[in-house]
């Protein structure tokens, strides 16, 4: 049987998130870590189920916080990036869903203990009752973006990172990209951000399909800003790139950037880093003038959507943004 990962807008049955563990991570803003988690799942809410997921003992807390309209579920974590180390779920001819159970080193071994998120898409799957199909590359979810209809879009510098699958090659990737979600074209992307060391360049800080042969691409319009170059060298990638479908690429360019000050660090708020939610989007801002701009980008590339912000400062100073800490649960047999 031949499984495909959906685009984003597909309609989910929920949303899956990980309740904030990793206290060195965080330092002094642990607690207010928390509550920006807690705003992300009510937010996503109003649009669609949200399961958080907390290690035992904490769940407590993360039912205070997040209100009841959020369920939470106790299991055990290392950390708080579902995008990265939860199941990847994909569907079958008939709309029938599995999940696919990549390999997860915490991005290249940067945080330890990570034995146990390296599991914890085979718990989720069991829990849900859901298909597991195994791979044996470590992939995160933030390093592709997916429209459909067979085209994915990533970045060399992330998947080629010799902290990953240092054993295989290129077209070893590729080829598994293709056998495991069901994609036919992937479109390779010079660059990631330069300041995203954690992820080593995650695409989803740089493009996100937003419709079928639709692409927003992050495009900072300050020539000081580091990506200024890197990211015009990766839409011209885009715009010479032809999709699974024949298609060539409608982009839509992100050109805002905010920067703002967390806990004495200099940190970008991604405003790529949103969530498609059933209805809506979900954006991280950053109490900043530039928010309103972004958020209208965007409302312009997912009309009938009611786009959402939420303030995502520390979200982005621990590395990553709305994205980054959501998974999209795809409705089974879903509606043609």
């Amino acid at each position: 049987m031949t499984f495909r990962m959906p685009a984003e807008w597909t309609e989910h049955e929920g949303c899956l998130m990980a309740w904030p563990t990793r206290v060195e991570l965080w330092g002094e803003t642990f607690e207010e870590i928390k509550h920006e988690y807690a705003q992300v799942a009510r937010a996503i809410s109003e649009f669609e189920p949200v399961t958080m997921v907390a290690c035992p003992g904490q769940g407590e807390e993360a039912r205070a916080l997040c209100g009841d309209g959020v369920e939470v579920v106790e299991l055990p974590l290392d950390d708080s990036w579902f995008r990265d180390s939860g199941p990847i779920f994909v569907l079958g001819p008939d709309g029938e869903r599995a999940g696919v159970d990549f390999r997860f080193n915490a991005w290249g071994r940067k945080h330890h203990p990570f034995d146990t998120d390296d599991k914890i898409a085979s718990a989720l799957l069991e829990r849900l009752g859901v298909e597991r199909i195994d791979s044996r590359m470590i992939l995160e979810g933030g390093a592709i973006t997916v429209d459909g209809e067979g085209t994915l879009i990533t970045t060399e510098q992330c998947l080629l990172n010799p902290n990953r699958n240092p054993g295989m090659s290129k077209a070893e990737i590729e080829a598994e990209l293709i056998a495991k979600l069901g994609v036919t074209t992937v479109i390779w992307l010079p660059y990631g951000g330069l300041l995203d060391t954690e992820t080593d360049g995650h695409v989803d800080g740089v493009c996100a399909f937003v419709a079928p042969g639709k692409v927003v691409v992050q495009l900072p319009s300050d020539p000081a800003h580091p990506d200024y170059e890197r990211m015009r060298a990766n839409r011209e990638v885009l715009a010479a790139a032809v999709d699974a479908q024949g298609r060539e690429l409608e982009i839509l360019d992100l050109p805002q950037s905010a920067f703002v000050q967390v806990n004495g660090k200099e940190t970008e708020v991604g405003y790529l880093n949103f969530y498609i939610a059933n209805g809506g989007v979900v954006v991280p801002v950053a109490d900043v003038p530039e928010d309103e701009g972004a958020l209208a980008v965007l409302a312009a590339a997912l009309p009938g959507r009611k786009v959402v912000g939420v303030r995502s400062r520390v979200i982005a100073y621990g590395g990553g943004g709305v994205h980054c800490i959501t998974q999209q649960v795809p409705a089974a047999r879903p509606a043609v």
